[in-house]
């Protein structure tokens, strides 16, 4: 019986090993093999040189020229490389040579102001293909994603054909592992800062071939794909490219779109998904249809098709590739400035203080569908401010009963507007609609805002509440030099009164409350009303008003709100019990100064103008998104901006600075004799009396002191490792 037995133990463990070696051996994705070749992040070493000749110019000139920075773009184009759908072929150097000559740089502007800021991108762009075993690989993570979602229509005017939607969020992972693949980065959780290196942002250009993964064909095994041979299409092939079939991408349930930002630092345009629509009704500005991206199809087949307007070649596929790639760096990649604050404060304090006029219930308290996640917020609003900054949230709530200025400011705020809407009649029905102004709000709302988030951090946390405000008391000074945190007094406090003029004391009342220094203050205040209008909302259709210190949500337990705003066939709702996501909003707006990746400030309109294209993704702003976490590629522009912010502010206060000693000395600035100054002829006589005081040595109207200057470039010179 042993002997028996021998022969198949051998067996056994002869077909283990071959079944191990098999699966060791199996076609995988995302596998850096030895000579594996290496991304290279191009953009602050080769422009280091042309970093530093910038400062020196900036240094030495007085022409109001914007600062350089560079901007690295990396494109990845995914199933171009004749393995993708129709076998369509891009090559990636001569759309790089596109991008570099066509949209060369970039300059953000301020939506507040509508200024463009001192700051200019030089874009380096780096265009490149994935690999085959990637491609397979997203194109099975699709495949399974897939969902049945009823039926579609191919063009405006097309057949109908089957309708599939994926949730973006489900296939988001296997992005992140080709992202973390092509740039080297295990986990790319983490900040730049942690990482001590440049983090890259990319742009996913995909192009799957519908028939390969088409959801209800069963028979095609992908991972035998992964290293195979793709097989070429004939021209009956060609024909069937689109699959009878359209899918469609929504993030966490949001709009349907072709286009989304993910979670980490990338953006995905897939091409072969759609065609999408969607927009505000009755409004051509903005509106995405299925013109708005290019097609492979009326590449392939001009005739026949679509329209007569969408005969295409390669280079006008190429061309409309580049100008979609240069907006999605002026919406997601390089957005312009909601708010251009300085903030220069080591503590931010965001009191989130719930008005509500019921007792009803409380968005305060957890447990509830409408609750507040507090911490949750508090996280999202850490990673958009730097190391080293302070945050703290509190949270209560009050009765506005109790509080008869702000009582008197919501009602006086309640406002409405005529509409005339189409109905299924074919006539325009005219009614009225109440909504929220939130600018008549934030005057009323600001005077309670010290008070009202004090007594919020007393009682959350007794110990912070010195450290962020100072209480005034009847036998404090009256002048209030003295601070709870910082012992000195400030400069003014040692000015000498009885030389300077009289300043009348302004004196201040018992229980008083003032901001020490350091701290900064923007308070959330969310209106929970009961019994109002079910369909009331702020202005311009929105649950949230932002300014650059204060926030205001609204809130009330109705139903779902229709929008003027559609995807597809369907109306956009808003979830007025929702107040998540509209304080993330508002708060990415005033904290970081992040605008939604929809708006665009416009020199030409003097407004900002709406693209609709990217208002799809992770990140909280918009009818179309339903996502209450922020992108790690808003949370690297929310950094930026900080840091534009500060070198804006301080440019503009050297060019003034500068204009008003060239307007003092072209006034008085003459010789002992009331002479003018001689000197070259090609110099004015303001640049040559401001030369005697700002240089030594130099020919170059320097607008700073020499002394900085020198410092400034022996800086250069010894730290090359900082550009």
């Amino acid at each position: 019986m042993a002997a028996n037995s021998l022969p198949i133990l051998y067996a056994l463990v002869l077909a283990l090993s071959l079944f191990a070696f098999q699966s060791s051996s199996a076609p995988q994705a995302f596998r850096r093999d030895p000579g594996h070749p290496q991304w290279h992040h191009g953009a602050f070493h080769d422009v280091r040189d042309t970093v530093r000749s910038d400062v020196r110019r900036m240094l030495h000139s007085r022409a109001e020229v914007p600062f350089q920075v560079p901007l690295e773009v990396n494109v990845v184009l995914v199933g171009f490389n004749g393995d993708g759908g129709y076998r369509y072929s891009v090559d990636a150097h001569k759309l790089e040579e596109l991008l570099k000559i066509s949209f060369p740089t970039h300059r953000p502007a301020c939506l507040e102001t509508g200024e463009a800021l001192d700051i200019e991108h030089q874009i380096v762009y780096n265009a490149f293909p994935a690999g085959q075993p990637e491609l397979i690989a997203l194109e099975k993570a699709l495949k399974e994603a897939m969902v049945p979602a009823g039926n579609a229509r191919e063009t405006e005017f097309g057949r109908e054909v089957p309708l599939f939607e994926v949730d973006a969020t489900v296939v988001e992972p296997v992005f992140q592992r080709l992202y973390s693949y092509i740039f080297d980065t295990d986990n790319s959780a983490v900040s730049a800062m942690e990482l001590d290196r440049q983090v890259p942002s990319a742009i996913f250009v995909v192009n799957f071939d519908k028939v390969r993964m088409d959801p209800r064909n069963k028979e095609i095994d992908l991972d035998n794909l992964m290293y195979g041979k793709i097989t070429q299409l004939t021209e009956d092939d060609m024909q069937k490219q689109e699959g009878d079939y359209i899918y469609r991408y929504r993030y966490n349930g949001g709009g349907a779109s072709q286009v989304w930002l993910g979670y980490g630092r990338y953006v995905v345009i897939d091409l072969s998904a759609g065609p999408c629509t969607y927009g505000k009704i009755e409004t051509e500005e903005g509106t995405v249809s299925s013109r708005t991206l290019p097609r492979l199809r009326n590449i392939m087949f001009p005739r026949g098709v679509g329209a007569a307007s969408d005969h295409s070649t390669h280079d006008v596929f190429v061309g409309q590739l580049a100008s979609l790639v240069s907006t999605t760096i002026e919406h997601v990649i390089a957005p312009d400035v909601r708010f251009e604050t300085v903030d220069l404060t080591t503590r931010l304090l965001l009191p989130i203080i719930v008005l509500q006029n019921h007792n009803r219930y409380n968005i305060i308290e957890k447990g509830h569908n409408y609750s507040i996640n507090i911490e949750a917020i508090e996280a999202q609003v850490k990673k958009m401010v730097h190391d080293g900054q302070e945050v703290v949230i509190v949270g209560g709530s009050h009765s506005l009963h109790r509080h008869e200025k702000l009582s008197i400011a919501v009602s006086k705020a309640m406002r409405g507007h005529s509409l005339q809407e189409t109905r299924n009649d074919g006539r325009f029905h005219v009614h009225t609609k109440t909504y929220l102004d939130g600018a008549l709000l934030k005057e009323e709302m600001e005077r309670s805002a010290d008070v009202l988030a004090a007594g919020l951090l007393e009682v959350a946390d007794p110990s912070l509440s010195s450290k962020f405000f100072l209480r005034q008391h009847w036998n404090d000074e009256p002048d209030g030099a003295s601070d709870s945190i910082l012992k000195h007094k400030p400069l003014w406090s040692t000015y000498d009164k009885k030389g300077g003029k009289k300043k009348k004391k302004k004196e201040r009342k018992q229980g008083d409350l003032y901001p020490t220094y350091g701290t900064r203050v923007i308070p959330v205040f969310v209106l929970s009303l009961a019994d109002v209008d079910p369909h009331l909302m702020m202005e311009d259709e929105s649950l949230v008003w932002t300014s650059k210190d204060v926030v205001i949500v609204l809130e009330h337990q109705n139903q779902q709100i229709p929008l003027s705003y559609v995807s597809e066939t369907q109306r956009r709702h808003a979830e007025p019990s929702q107040v998540q996501r509209h304080i993330l909003a508002g708060l990415a707006s005033a904290v970081a100064g992040l605008s939604a990746p929809y708006e665009k400030a416009s020199h030409v309109h003097e407004r900002p103008v709406v693209n609709w294209l990217w208002a799809a993704g992770c990140h909280p702003f918009g009818p179309f998104s339903n996502t209450s976490k922020v992108s790690q590629m808003l949370q690297d522009v929310a950094l930026r901006n900080s840091i534009y912010a500060r070198v804006d502010s301080a440019l503009h206060k050297i060019r003034d600075t500068s204009e008003a000693v060239q307007t003092f000395a072209a006034e008085y600035l003459k010789t002992p004799l009331g002479e003018p100054v001689k000197g070259k002829k090609n110099k004015t006589t303001t640049e040559l009396w401001v030369e005697k005081f700002s240089k030594k040595t130099t020919n170059l109207p320097e607008p700073f002191p020499h002394e900085l200057v020198d410092r400034l470039e022996n800086f250069l010179n010894v730290s090359p490792s900082y550009f």
